[in-house]
């Protein structure tokens, strides 16, 4: 089965992937729902109810990947959703387009691996994401997986990503690579998979970050870039 990255393209068909997660856990199908519930994000999961650190990422203006706050000036997600440039995000609200706090992203370091860190040009105060450490996620693991990602499979998922953020829970398989051969986690659908636009959102093991959504087949298998095997990089760069 092809597996894609889950970033909506622009023009082009399918797209990249990975990631509604949170450390609360459950995908909840009550909270925030927009005024038509026909197409469900993620592809399945639930609506969000709680998730501070989240960040919806927006390329040149337009909506394109989710990711997460990890420090007052620091943000994580995959490397393939930072090609374009021109960064912005909207840190803190359950809502992509209203909400939270708005940040520019001033400076971007990216791994050999599907990872990005940006830097913001402002800091900006409240819950950031924990990340994990070797040995926070097994085989074996319900784990949490959140992002704004498309709700179906709809021909240009860029045409049908969700306005709130959702989450779902995933089962890790085993160890994997991400769409850059780097280190990830390989899950199997549970109540929901993700598809484009979900690329660089978290995957969340007992509330910790323990992954950056890289690829899906919209299915029934997701990898995420293994945050833990990556934390010395991370912490060089970001301090955290």
């Amino acid at each position: 089965m092809r597996i894609t990255r889950l970033a909506p393209a622009v023009a082009a068909a399918a797209v990249t992937v990975l990631a509604l997660l949170s450390p609360t856990a459950s995908a909840a199908e009550s909270a925030p729902a927009p005024a038509t519930q026909a197409v469900q994000p993620i592809i399945g999961g639930g609506y969000a109810q709680n998730a501070p650190w989240a960040a919806r990422l927006l390329s040149n203006g337009r909506e394109t990947c989710s990711s997460t706050l990890i420090a007052p000036t620091w943000i994580l997600t995959a490397k393939h959703c930072v090609a374009s440039g021109g960064l912005s995000f909207r840190i803190g609200s359950l809502d992509q387009h209203s909400g939270g706090t708005v940040a520019n992203g001033v400076q971007t370091y990216t791994h050999g691996a599907d990872l990005a860190l940006v830097r913001l040009d402002r800091s900006v105060q409240g819950t950031y994401a924990r990340l994990g450490q070797p040995g926070t996620v097994r085989v074996g693991q319900n784990v949490q997986v959140y992002g704004w990602g498309a709700t179906s499979q709809c021909g240009s998922e860029a045409n049908c990503q969700s306005r709130y953020l959702k989450v779902a829970n995933v089962t890790v398989t085993s160890g994997c690579t991400d769409a850059y051969g780097g280190s990830a986690i390989c899950a199997r659908r549970g109540d929901g998979i993700t598809a484009g636009g979900d690329s660089g959102g978290p995957m969340m093991a007992d509330g910790v970050q323990v992954g950056v959504a890289s690829t899906s087949d919209r299915q029934t298998t997701t990898a995420y870039t293994n945050v833990t095997a990556y934390r010395s990089w991370i912490q060089q760069v970001a301090g955290v």
